[in-house]
């Protein structure tokens, strides 16, 4: 029997404030059993009504995804099939010690592996059939990890370059998706921090053809990825904590995370990445640092700086666009990943990027806004897009990207995705999955996906309320004419302001960045 949490995601969005008392009986539980804790949650109306039968579906809810997300059970073996390699892009082959199947994300698995270039240029063959170099191999993912089709984390003895990425010790074996290409190379093409590479490959494990995976670079603090300074595990000092953080703002249970109330609806769940196991101190001090930032974030002066003395404003505006134009509805609760270096005056940098998908819908209003995975409003952003310097912020950037740097996006998306054509075919094959899915519609999706949403978000910047700008009488005859209300929504688009002001009704707008009264 299956219970559908869609109909209880209904009944707690008719029952508002209806009380759950949630049992956790596992660590692992999947985002929507949390989420669900977190939308029925308060007081209200209603609650006597619905207290028990939602009481009752959440302990049976839990014990099903105690016996549903352990590794063992959703990490089996699929069927060796015969299915085989393509033969157009370089092969990695792992085997693992006595064969032994990966069914943990949590251990390690002693592994060794080759790197055959099949003739593709410019890449370096790695190891050999008689001599393979040593690894390890473990599982990775959250709701990934319950496909057939499983991602895997792997670790090699020694730094080593592949396939003219940097080196380094640790990978990612990611399911191959055109979101990836697109969102990772936006990334690249908006001068972010730091981007993760990534190279398409075809995999054999244990002998198994496992198909066509993205080899890609695992997000860390490294002098080739995320090169800040590298923050000790229980480290005390007072002087040495205040810096050298790898977090994600997450929306999964997991370890390593503290939680901090966000609002009187939702929770901020932060894990911490780097460093992995804290002292009193690291602990207290990342709890202190986060509540600070969330109360100056949610401060009801919108004309206030102090949100800017913790978060680096130019590195938030280039992450919400990336979010936007991907039209990501995990870009800020899930993947959210901010890190700080121990520099002077250092402050927390919004990336790098991760898990990007496109939902590809008709865009009508800003990501965050749109009703999202579950109902649940985004972390932070719909509070700091009222700011006027995030708002500016994110001209800038745009001014800079738009529209010369951000069309290069679409013959990257062509040179990368057409030529796996037959490994993707292969693929499909291997996992049962939809012949039709060629990389020549793969590719048009989501070019067609990224045009609407970069036209989309051209023609709708984001204007603060609260613009520091005084109200002018003048009215500019020329300029073309994107008119906003006082919480930011468009409303209209006019050839100049004269034609704007004939035609709106008393109030004051926000025309060309600037706050127009109309008597």
């Amino acid at each position: 029997m299956t219970i559908g949490l869609d109909y209880i995601q209904h009944l707690a969005e008719y029952h508002e404030g209806v009380d759950v008392e949630f049992k956790e009986t596992t660590g692992q539980l999947d985002r929507r059993m949390e989420t669900l804790c977190g939308m029925i949650n308060g007081k209200g109306k209603g609650r006597a009504v619905m207290m028990n039968t939602i009481k009752a579906i959440g302990y049976f809810l839990a014990v099903l995804a105690l016996f549903s997300c352990t590794d063992e059970i959703d990490a089996t073996n699929p069927p060796v099939s015969s299915t085989s390699i393509s033969g157009t892009l370089p092969v990695l082959y792992i085997d693992t010690e006595n064969h032994e199947p990966v069914v943990s994300k949590e251990i390690y698995l002693n592994a060794s592996y080759r790197l055959d270039p099949m003739g593709t240029e410019g890449v370096e063959p790695l190891g050999s059939d008689t001599e393979p170099l040593p690894m390890q191999i473990r599982g990775r993912g959250h709701s990934s990890w319950k496909g057939p089709k499983k991602p895997y984390k792997i670790k090699l003895e020694k730094k080593t370059a592949i396939m003219g990425m940097p080196k380094s010790k640790h990978w990612a074996l990611l399911k191959p998706t055109e979101n990836t290409v697109a969102g990772l190379q936006l990334g690249k093409l908006m001068d972010m921090r730091w981007t993760p590479s990534f190279r398409p490959i075809e995999v054999v494990l244990n002998d198994d053809y496992i198909g066509l995976y993205f080899l890609t670079e695992t997000i860390r603090i490294e002098e080739n990825r995320v090169n800040i300074y590298e923050q000790e595990d229980q480290e005390t000092n007072p002087d040495l904590i205040r810096g050298g953080w790898l977090v994600e703002v997450d929306n999964y249970r997991d370890e390593c995370q503290i939680t901090i109330p966000e609002n009187n609806r939702w929770n901020l769940t932060l894990r911490y990445h780097s460093p992995e196991n804290l002292s009193n101190a690291q602990l207290q001090w990342l709890a202190a640092e986060f509540k600070a930032i969330n109360t100056a974030i949610y401060s009801s002066d919108k004309t206030s700086e102090s949100w800017e003395e913790y978060i680096d404003v130019e590195s938030m505006a280039r992450f919400f666009i990336l979010q936007e134009l991907m039209d990501n509805p995990d870009g800020f609760h899930g993947s959210f990943y901010l890190h700080k270096d121990l520099t002077d005056n250092a402050k927390w940098v919004a990336g790098p990027v991760w898990d990007l998908v496109c939902y590809n819908r008709e865009k009508t209003d800003y990501t965050f806004r749109m009703k999202v995975h579950y109902g649940i409003t985004p972390h932070w952003i719909g509070e700091i897009i009222q700011y006027d310097s995030f708002c500016k912020a994110v001209e800038s950037v745009w001014k800079e990207i738009y529209p010369e740097r951000l069309s290069k996006i679409y013959s990257y998306i062509d040179e990368t995705v057409l030529p796996l054509d037959e490994a993707w075919k292969n693929d499909c094959e291997r996992w049962n999955e939809d012949p039709s899915q060629t990389a020549g519609l793969r590719a048009g999706r989501i070019k067609d996906a990224l045009l609407r949403n970069i036209q989309w978000f051209d023609s709708h910047l984001p204007v603060s309320a609260f613009s520091s700008l005084q109200i002018p009488s003048e009215i500019n005859p020329e300029a073309s004419s994107m008119v906003y209300n006082l919480q930011g929504i468009c409303i209209g688009k006019y050839k100049n302001e004269v034609e704007a002001v004939s035609n709106l009704k008393k109030g004051v707008y926000i025309i060309n960045r600037r706050k127009i009264k109309i008597e």
